[in-house]
């Protein structure tokens, strides 16, 4: 019995040690070629990444089904498994749906690419941020608080996605801007256009023909009237999202102060409250 439980110790520890030298080996010549192709790199990280990745897996289960083949307590335990497969099959897909949804998941992104790593993506509940690694089991996202939000595989595959980088990175922000009912709309226009096609980070986006017709290279529109000031909107262009935000936020300040300057008003709702006297009679 001895013998027994050191010659199977044996197998299985050497066979361990051989996986996670032809993983390890496996791992570095990746990065080996990675480095030495990085023009493959930058136009198909994902694909490299992902197959990095996974090594551990594909290894690792080899490794276990060897053993399994090896051992004749295992060979006879796979036979008796495999007289029940349909308890097992049902036992297994129960137990391990998730993860191999996971998985499935993780695939189907490599394969039909709806994102790779270095895009800019949006989720439900206002999750957004860059793609930093794709698992056989997760995601990764970088949010722009650099806070990591890690998201199976299965979860994402149902998601909603907006990409901000799937073919283009440049972006059209919009940004709106409220002035009062008495406000010179001419001027504010004004301020708004000098501003924006001023900020370093806005790019025109017009045509040629566009040019020569005159087209605005900041489109500015009267998109509502609310209950306490006229809603301006400016569609803006930038290279990506992330300058777009700074453009936005940038931008909303340089212009309070011009409109403080050329006294337009910001308004905001005001509320009356009238309190009525009551007179009470008590009768004793």
């Amino acid at each position: 019995m001895k013998n027994i439980v050191i010659e199977y110790g044996t197998l299985i520890i050497s066979t361990f040690v051989v996986v996670w030298i032809l993983s390890f080996i496996t791992r570095k010549t990746l990065d080996y070629f990675i480095k030495k192709n990085s023009a493959l790199l930058f136009s198909h990280p994902t694909n490299f990444i992902f197959l990095k990745n996974s090594t551990n897996f594909i290894f690792y289960s080899i490794g276990l089904f060897w053993i399994f083949t090896k051992i004749p307590y295992f060979q006879s335990l796979g036979t008796a498994l495999f007289a029940s497969a349909g308890i097992l099959a049902a036992v297994i897909g129960f137990a391990s749906q998730k993860a191999f949804a996971n998985i499935v998941g993780g695939i189907f992104i490599l394969i039909f690419k709806p994102f790779k790593i270095g895009d800019v993506i949006e989720l439900s509940n206002q999750r957004r941020g860059v793609v930093e690694e794709i698992t056989l089991r997760h995601t990764v996202i970088r949010d722009y608080e650099y806070k990591r939000i890690v998201i199976p595989n299965s979860a994402i595959s149902e998601e909603t996605i907006i990409n901000s980088s799937i073919t283009d990175e440049k972006i059209r922000k919009h940004i709106e801007f409220g002035i009062a009912y008495d406000a010179d709309i001419k001027l504010a226009e004004k301020i708004i256009y000098d501003e924006i096609v001023n900020h370093p980070n806005f790019i025109d986006q017009r045509t040629s023909e566009e040019i020569e017709d005159n087209v605005s290279a900041v489109p500015i529109k009267l998109v509502s009237w609310s209950d306490s000031s006229i809603v301006l909107r400016a569609f803006v262009w930038s290279e990506n999202i992330e300058k777009a935000i700074d453009l936005h936020w940038d931008v909303l300040r340089t212009i309070k102060d011009k409109f403080d300057s050329h006294n337009i008003e910001i308004p905001f709702p005001h509320r009356t409250i009238v309190f009525k006297d009551k007179k009470i009679g008590l009768d004793k």
